[in-house]
C-alpha cells in the first residue's frame, strides 16, 4: 500500500490544456473519487497516474517516490480499464493469474493468490471459462480479480461500472466498496455518475474544464459546494439555480419576491438591483396551499405552473416553472401527491392551485459571473 501524491500537475496537447495545476494526495489506504463531466481530465489524470500518458508539467509520487520517468510496469499499480481489457483467448484462471506469472512468481504462490481471489469475489465456478462465456458483471469481477491478485501498492479504476445494466451496477458498486474496506488498498476510482462519487468515496475531488473545483468528503461537498458547478452536479436531482435580483428586502424572482434572510443581509451587504443567482436543493422546497399574497412575501412562498410529474416511489418529483418566466424548479413531494401538467396557481379549480414555499435556511448565493459560492 501506498499514498499518492499530485503537485502542480499539467497536460497539454499541442496548444489545449486538457489538466492544469492539478494538486492533491491520497493518504495510504483510502479511495478517493474523481467525478466530474465528460472530458473534464479525469480519466487523463488516472492514465498519467498509470504511466500510460506523459505529463507536461508538475510532479508525481508514489509512496513518496518520484516516479515522473519510472515506467508503467515498474510503478506498482494496478488498473482495471472501462471495458474490462481481458484477454479473450485465456480462461478466466488465466486471466487472474497473468500478472502473477509475468512477475515469474512459483507454481504454488500463483494457484494460492488465484485460489484466493476467485473465492473472494466468487468466481470459483468461472475459472475454465473464457471471457465471451461470461456476463458483463462476471467480465467485471474478472477484471478486478486480475488486478488483486497482483497485491499492487495502487488501485486505479477508470468507470469500471458504466458498461453494467442498473440493478447489477449497485450490487458491484456495493461490493467495491466491502472489497476496499477488507483489503485497505488505496484506491482512485474514476466516474462521471455522481451517485457512484458520494457512495464510495472517503474524499471527492470535483474536476471541471481541466481543473480542480472542489475536494472533501462526500457530505460536505453536498453541503457547501464552492461554486454553482460543483452544486448543480452533486445531487439528484440536481440544485435549482435561477437569477434573482437583490431589492434591499429580498430577491425579485421571475416577477415574484422571495424574502432575504437577514443573517444574508449583513454579511453581503449588497446595493439593491444587483444580479445574483440563488440555489436551493429540491429536498427543501415544498408544495403548499396557496395563501394570501401578504403572507407569502414573509414566508417565501412563490405561484407555480406545474410542467412535470416523475413518480419515484416513495416522493414524487414535480418539475414547474414560476408563471410567465423562464425559472424552472424541482420540487420532491410526498409519493401521495396528485397533480398533472398544467396546474398552476390562480387555475379554474381550487384544488389545482400549487405554490411552493422555500427554507430560506437552505438558500445558496453565486456571483453569476464566477459562479463562486458567497453564501451558505
Amino acid at each position: 500500500m501506498a499514498n499518492v501524491r499530485l503537485e502542480g500537475i499539467t497536460r497539454q496537447f499541442d496548444q489545449i490544456t486538457a489538466i492544469e495545476d492539478v494538486t492533491f494526495e491520497v493518504p495510504d489506504g483510502q479511495l478517493w473519487v474523481l467525478v466530474g463531466p465528460s472530458g473534464c481530465g479525469k480519466s487523463t489524470i488516472l492514465r498519467m497516474i498509470a504511466g500510460l500518458e506523459s505529463m507536461s508539467d508538475g510532479n508525481l509520487f508514489i509512496d513518496d517516490v518520484l516516479v515522473n520517468h519510472v515506467p508503467a510496469r515498474q510503478r506498482d499499480v494496478a488498473m482495471v480499464f472501462q471495458n474490462y481489457a481481458l484477454y479473450p483467448h485465456m480462461t478466466v484462471q488465466e486471466n487472474l493469474s497473468f500478472g502473477l506469472r509475468m512477475r515469474k512468481a512459483d507454481r504454488a504462490t500463483i494457484e494460492k493468490q488465484v485460489e484466493r481471489v476467485a473465492r473472494s469475489l466468487d468466481i470459483s465456478h468461472l475459472l475454465d471459462r473464457k471471457p465471451k462465456q461470461l456476463s458483463g458483471g462476471q467480465q467485471q469481477r474478472v477484471a478486478l480479480g486480475r488486478a488483486i491478485a497482483r497485491e499492487p501498492k495502487v488501485f486505479l479504476l477508470d468507470e469500471p461500472l458504466s458498461n453494467l445494466d442498473a440493478q447489477l451496477r449497485d450490487d458491484t458498486r456495493s461490493e467495491l466498496k466491502q472489497l476496499h474496506q477488507r483489503l485497505g488498498i488505496t484506491t482512485i476510482y474514476v466516474t462521471h455518475d455522481q451517485v457512484e462519487a458520494m457512495t464510495l468515496a472517503d474524499q471527492i475531488v470535483v474536476l471541471d474544464r481541466g481543473r480542480i473545483q472542489q475536494i472533501g468528503d462526500p457530505q460536505g461537498i453536498y453541503a457547501q459546494p464552492a461554486n454553482r458547478m460543483v452544486a448543480t452536479f452533486l445531487g439528484n436531482p440536481p440544485m435549482n439555480v435561477f437569477r434573482g435580483t437583490y431589492t434591499g428586502e429580498g430577491f425579485q424572482v421571475g416577477g415574484q419576491f422571495l424574502p432575504c434572510p437577514s443573517e444574508l443581509q449583513i454579511r453581503l451587504q449588497w446595493v439593491p438591483g444587483q444580479l445574483v443567482d440563488l440555489g436551493i436543493r429540491p429536498e427543501y422546497v415544498t408544495l403548499t396551499n396557496h395563501s394570501k399574497q401578504e403572507d407569502a412575501d414573509r414566508t417565501g412562498e412563490l405561484r407555480m405552473e406545474v410542467k412535470v410529474v416523475e413518480p419515484l416511489g416513495r416522493e414524487t418529483l414535480v418539475r414547474g416553472c414560476l408563471p410567465e418566466s423562464e425559472v424552472l424548479l424541482d420540487v420532491l413531494a410526498p409519493s401521495d401527491w396528485r397533480g398533472c401538467p398544467g396546474d398552476a396557481f390562480g387555475g379554474s379549480r381550487s384544488d389545482h392551485r400549487v405554490s411552493i414555499q422555500f427554507d430560506l435556511e437552505q438558500l445558496f448565493v453565486f456571483d453569476p459571473t464566477t459562479g463562486d459560492a458567497l453564501y451558505k
